[in-house]
């Protein structure tokens, strides 16, 4: 309703697999210009050690991605 009230399209995709996988290989097949994503930001050492969605899909997604904190 926000983005409709705002004269957006949106639409709800509910996809299974590797998050990183899906979402870059999604962007990348939808004709988008950018990719929005969230990152909670956890450091250098978190990364490290759990991993980073958004880092995964900034290194496999073909279009610009743009990291929200």
């Amino acid at each position: 309703a926000l983005f409709k009230k705002h004269g957006l399209n949106a639409e709800f995709v509910a996809r299974s697999g590797s998050v990183a996988a899906v979402a870059a290989k999604f962007a990348d097949g939808g004709g988008f210009d950018l990719l929005i994503m969230g990152s909670h930001g956890h450091g250098n050492l978190g990364n490290l050690i759990l991993g980073s969605v958004a880092t995964r899909v900034l290194a496999s997604s073909k279009i610009p991605v743009l990291l929200v904190r």
